[in-house]
């Protein structure tokens, strides 16, 4: 069998590595992509002779990071909130707006509605969006559904969108997002009679990667969300949790107890929270475009958690409440700047610590071995896709070898 080599030179590989050197970065380097995978990477002079007859493409100096992800997204829904979003220029604050009907819930009626195409209709321009940045991994959330069969087929649609574009989705069940109206007032029955058995039966048809559930005083507590990640581990999975938002529930200290692979807004996480996350081992995801469209003024530790040596991921949470964000870059720069993260923590919070966050060890870094999953920049340092606002630089998307 002929393996299939490409050699890539005239780069800067910001390979995103640690190791002392700023974003792991390599002038004068060379990539060589096989068979979907990355050969090798360093500088060009260092080349090994095995490669040397190695299709070339030069990549005219341009910077090549890995392929972007973007590891928190609720992408798959019905409807919008454009009501909402004037509600709240009008002066109610989105725990009102929640408790008055609003909301998660309001978004319910419209999912529940969508037939699977329709479903995968309407995401498709907003996943377009991010691919045209550079995303090549995406997490999918269900939520939308609180019944089984539209959580079912909202993890049939992520599915779906792995089949019909050059992207790595993974799907994650969030059954406890939200109280459905049928169960007002009735949480725990809700979790016992529609939330555990849908995932037993989402994980039955292999259409889960992990579990995830909001726990805060408008959805589920740190003891329900605990239930429901008991029968997440039993069955095998991963879990993550949307925890301190609003206010602190201790929702991040039950999750890291559960091993979580990331708890993610945490802008309400205190000194205990930190802890417990560095001592799991448990990524914290920074949400910076809910925090601006809901117009919170509690931001996340980020000196905390940089001093306890929390890994920081970021994402889109792109939604359609609280956060329509479909662009990764405008979240990088938007952490840098409301949140003060360097644009070296923003970029490694979109490649590395985003697929330690999903569980992922083949991707988020250039290195021997990984998915040849690369974004190609018209860009001469890595900072400049912080920095700029509103401006797509990506020359190339590069997915599993191919371009």
């Amino acid at each position: 069998m002929t393996n299939s080599r490409t050699l890539y030179v005239d780069l800067t590989a910001c390979t995103m590595t640690t190791g002392g050197v700023p974003y792991g970065l390599i002038a004068n380097a060379a990539i060589v992509v096989e068979d979907g995978r990355i050969g090798w990477v360093g500088p060009e002079a260092d080349l090994p002779g095995t490669y040397a007859h190695a299709a070339r493409h030069s990549l005219g100096g341009r910077l090549v990071t890995p392929g972007l992800i973007d590891c928190h997204t609720h992408i798959v829904h019905g409807g919008d909130r454009a009501g909402e979003f004037e509600m709240r220029l009008n002066g109610a604050s989105y725990e009102e707006i929640a408790r008055a009907g609003g909301g998660i819930v309001s978004t319910v009626e419209a999912t529940r509605a969508a037939d699977l195409e329709t479903m995968v209709a309407l995401a498709l321009p907003r996943v377009d969006a991010l691919l045209a940045e550079g995303v090549c991994t995406l997490e999918i959330k269900s939520g939308y559904g609180l019944d089984t069969e539209t959580e079912l087929r909202m993890l049939r649609a992520a599915r779906e969108i792995g089949r019909v574009r050059p992207m790595r989705i993974c799907t994650t069940f969030l059954g406890a997002h939200a109280v459905p109206h049928e169960y007002e007032g009735r949480a725990d029955a809700y979790i016992d009679e529609v939330c555990i058995p849908t995932l037993r039966r989402a994980h039955a048809e292999g259409l889960v990667d992990a579990v995830d559930a909001f726990c805060e005083g408008i959805a589920f507590s740190p003891e329900q969300v605990s239930r429901v990640f008991d029968v997440a581990e039993d069955l095998g999975l991963p879990v993550k949790i949307h925890a301190e938002q609003l206010s602190n529930l201790g929702g991040a200290i039950m999750a890291a107890g559960h091993g979580a692979m990331s708890a993610d807004h945490v802008e309400y996480l205190d000194d205990a929270g930190v802890a417990a996350l560095a001592e799991a081992g448990t990524v914290a995801v920074i949400l910076p475009g809910a925090f601006y469209t809901i117009r919170e003024t509690q931001a996340p530790p980020i000196e905390r958690l940089r001093e306890a040596g929390v890994p920081m991921a970021l994402a889109s949470d792109n939604n359609p409440g609280s956060s329509p964000l479909t662009s990764l870059l405008l979240t990088m720069n938007m952490a840098c700047t409301l949140f003060r993260m360097t644009p070296e923590e923003a970029l490694s919070g979109a490649t590395r610590n985003a697929a330690i966050a999903l569980g992922l060890g083949d991707c988020g870094i250039l290195a021997a071995g990984k998915r040849a999953d690369l974004a190609v920049w018209d860009a001469r340092t890595p900072a400049e896709l912080s920095y700029r606002i509103g401006f797509n630089p990506l020359h190339t998307r590069i997915f599993g070898g191919t371009s």
